[in-house]
């Protein structure tokens, strides 16, 4: 498989997972960048580490980790992120005519799609030092709301819901909710309005595919 073939099916699995971001009503730590450059990544690159399920926004590689005094923990899975690279090719092949030789010295450049592999910050173990000086991502406490809770206690046939990383969406594959963790919501009200909507995506596709019984 190509690059080309990573990137496009990476793609397509979080669009079927329904992995699109509309509205943040969540703290977060800012846009995925590498922790030693701090450059942040561009592109196709930042929707794919974006997608994730990580709360820092902090990326290195395995040596990068290692030249911290740190390492990947082991089992943790990588992300990929790609770059083009110049290629230099020589226009043929074989024995040249004498002739010809200064025609077919010339190179002709072409742009490559490469890729390398990442690991976020929370797959990793780094010295206190350096975890001290990465910036906090603000959190919040606020208490449930009874009637919201009754709600989605009584829905029928309710999908898994998770807390983890920073999207919120409804995967049909998975019949799961994911939102981001309950802390990091300003409110509890923007908490319950978030979850509501994508219970509403759950209904559409679950219970009644022409009307929900929730409202966005």
């Amino acid at each position: 498989m190509n690059t080309y073939e990573i990137v496009t099916e990476r793609i397509i699995g979080l669009l079927e997972q329904g992995v699109v971001p509309w509205r943040r009503p969540w703290s977060a730590a800012g846009a995925p960048r590498n922790l030693v450059s701090k450059k942040q990544y561009r592109g196709v690159n930042f929707f794919l580490l974006s997608a994730t399920k990580y709360i820092s926004p902090y990326w290195l590689t395995l040596r990068q980790a290692n030249e911290f005094g740190g390492s990947v923990r082991k089992g943790e899975h990588s992300q990929i992120v790609v770059f083009w690279r110049v290629d230099e090719t020589s226009n043929s092949e074989g024995e040249f005519d004498p002739e010809k030789l200064e025609a077919h010295e010339k190179n002709r450049r072409r742009f490559v799609l490469r890729y390398y592999r990442l690991w976020n910050v929370e797959q990793c173990d780094l010295p206190q030092g350096v975890l001290d000086k990465l910036p906090k991502v603000q959190t919040y406490q606020h208490d449930p709301i009874e009637a919201a809770e009754r709600i989605i206690a009584s829905m029928p046939n309710p999908p898994e819901i998770e807390f983890a990383g920073t999207k919120a969406f409804y995967s049909p594959t998975a019949d799961r909710i994911t939102l981001p963790p309950r802390e990091l919501f300003s409110s509890a009200e923007e908490l319950y309005a978030t979850l509501n909507h994508e219970g509403s995506h759950y209904a559409d596709f679950r219970i009644m595919p022409r009307f929900s019984c929730w409202t966005a």
